[in-house]
Parts: structure tokens; sequence; C-alpha cells
């Protein structure tokens, strides 16, 4: 399955490689045409980290107001992404593509004879056969091939032509070899440039991967929180330890692809920072043009009003409610309204005498 799955990056890398016959420089155009084939995607993911950069004074607004209510400031957190059109993971998933690419290009630096070359298992087996009859001994297991390939190219006439596919590859670039793991070289360290130049590569590919987060955080408009400091040390660090302890071939990907990077997040985040606002000018000037109408036409209804005012309608008169009697007139006694009540018996006492 890996096979089938490297078979298009190891064209790709066969191709440039049969072009400038320099490793070094097919890593390089490697990783270009992987950074333009993915450009229509990161463009779409910029577009959104962008967005997001610009909404951050409203969405910190949104956590004053809601600071107690953490439930309620989410609510109104989507539904500002929602109104503004953002997909808060649309600028991460995006992101994660360079992994697995880097994971197929470790497979073809690393068995070279199978997945550059694309030679069949039974055809290593008899490549593998031939250089262990010429005296040649397998050292690091793990990069077996590897190992395989530099005694090939160094006994290339007593390989040539007898397989299909396989190939004299150099591995020299500036001076280093590309297939050394910088580990290795600390434990006989020799102040001499190929030595001094494979350790060089891992701190500055780390170097630089920093450098690109600062570049898309600024492009983007966002501000660095103090809870995104350990976020953006991350991936430095992790540039610098793979670049260690596997092949200097694919700390020079790395490096390329930062530099790339950097160019492409200063590039694109100017570019739609710049649409962005231009949309949002056109957004206001609508929004403005739309209050200028109304406020005429209250204008104009004034006027109107003014020069042919309507004529008031009278209003009816009250009508004048009579006055109820405050109580039942069989309680009455001359002027005295309660003077019976309610248990009034006439001859209570007899009559009078």
């Amino acid at each position: 399955m890996i096979r089938l799955i490297t078979a298009p990056f190891a064209w790709l890398m066969r191709l440039f490689y049969s072009l400038t016959g320099s490793y070094g420089v097919a890593l390089i155009l490697f990783t270009l045409v992987v950074k333009l084939v993915m450009l229509p995607f990161q463009m779409k993911s910029k577009k959104s980290m962008v967005r997001m950069g610009r909404l951050a004074d409203k969405q910190k607004e949104l956590e004053k107001k809601y600071a107690n209510n953490k439930m309620k400031y989410q609510e109104e957190l989507q539904k500002l992404y929602t109104d503004e059109g953002i997909n808060p993971m649309g600028g991460c998933l995006w992101s994660l593509i360079p992994l697995p690419i880097m994971i197929f290009l470790y497979y073809i630096i690393r068995l070279p004879i199978t997945h550059f070359m694309r030679l069949s298992d039974s055809a290593y087996e008899q490549v593998k056969e031939l250089a262990l009859s010429m005296g040649h001994t397998i050292g690091n297991v793990g990069y077996e091939q590897i190992g395989m390939t530099r005694f090939i190219s160094e006994n290339w006439s007593a390989f040539e032509g007898k397989f299909d596919g396989l190939m004299n590859v150099d591995f020299d670039f500036l001076g280093l070899d590309l297939t050394v793991v910088p580990t290795d070289l600390i434990k006989n360290f020799q102040p001499t440039w190929p030595v001094i130049g494979v350790l060089a590569i891992p701190v500055l590919s780390g170097l630089l991967s920093y450098l690109m987060s600062k570049v898309t955080n600024t492009s983007n408009g966002q501000q660095q929180q103090a809870n995104m400091k350990g976020v953006m040390l991350m991936m430095p660090l992790m540039s610098v330890y793979f670049g260690f302890i596997l092949p200097v071939a694919l700390g020079v990907y790395f490096l390329a692809n930062s530099v790339f990077s950097i160019l492409q997040e200063a590039t694109l985040g100017k570019y739609f920072n710049k649409k962005l606002q231009a949309e949002e000018d056109e957004r206001e000037a609508k929004r403005a043009a739309a209050r200028q109408l109304r406020m005429e036409e209250a204008k104009r209804q004034a006027l109107e009003e003014k020069e042919h005012p309507k004529p008031k309608k009278k209003m009816p008169p009250k009508p004048v409610e009579k006055k109820k009697n405050p109580t039942n007139e069989a309680g009455r006694v001359g002027e005295r309204p309660y003077a019976r009540g309610r248990s009034y018996v006439p001859n209570r006492y007899g009559e009078e005498e």
C-alpha cells in the first residue's frame, strides 16, 4: 500500500533528478511543486484565517461581555463566525496535509532502491546478493538500502545494465552527504564543512519554522497570546528533533518547505487583508448610502407635511359620566345615607308614646 501511494511522489523525484542530476535540487523542486499543487486549498484556508484575525477585536468584546458565562460566549462566538461565513476548523485541516507527504517522502529517502528506483523486492534481493558478494557490509539495518545505494554508486561499473531501473544516485549536495543521520556525526564530531553543514541543517530548519509561525500570525492579523507561545515553539522543536534523527535529506525538505511557506504566508496575507478590507469598505459604503437614503426620505416627508399640513381631526367631547349614588336609598334617613343599615326594623322597640 505504501509503495502504491508513494509512486507519484517517487516519479516526480526521479524526474527532477534526471533533469538536474542533483538529489538536493530534486528535493527542493519537489517541495516547490507540492506547495503549488496545494496552493488553491491553502488559499481558502488562509482567507478563513485572515477573516478570523480581523474579528479579534469583536471576539475580545464577547469575552469581556460573557466573562462569567462560557456557554453563552461560545454560542455568541459561533453566531459571529456563522454571520461572517467562517469555518473555525477550515484553517486547521489543510495544515495537516504536509505531515503525510513528509511520511511518504521519508519512505522514498529511506528505501531508495524499492521506492525511489521502484525495483521489486525480488530484484532488490538480487542486487543485495551481488553487493554482499563484492564485500559490502550492512551497517544500520533501518537504512540498509541507503548504504546499499552508496555502495552501488561507488562500484557502478559492476551493476550498470544488470538490473532494470537501477540508478547511479549521487546523494552529495553542496559538499554534504544527504544520506547521513546528523546524530551519527555528533558521536565522531570533526570541525569540517561536511560535518558542520549537516549539523546546521536541523538547526536552520527549526529557526525557519519558528519564523514561519511568526509570519503566519502577523499576516493573519493575530496577536501572539501567552497560551499560544507553547504551540508556536512545538513545531520548530519537532523540526529540529526530526532533523537530527532522520537522514539530512529530510532536513533539506524541511528547509525548503519553510522558505516557501514564509513567502506564501506573507504574500497571501497581504493579498487577503487588502481584499477583505476592500470588501468591508464596500459593505460600509452600501450601509452609509442606505442610511443617507433613509435620512433624505425622512426630510422629504417632513417638508411635505410642512407645506401641506393635514387637517387635524376634531376629537369628540368626552361623555360626562353620571355620578352614581354611593348607597342604597333604602338606607337613607334625611341627610344620613347609612342611617338605617342592613338590619333596620322600623318598629323594633314599638311605637313611641
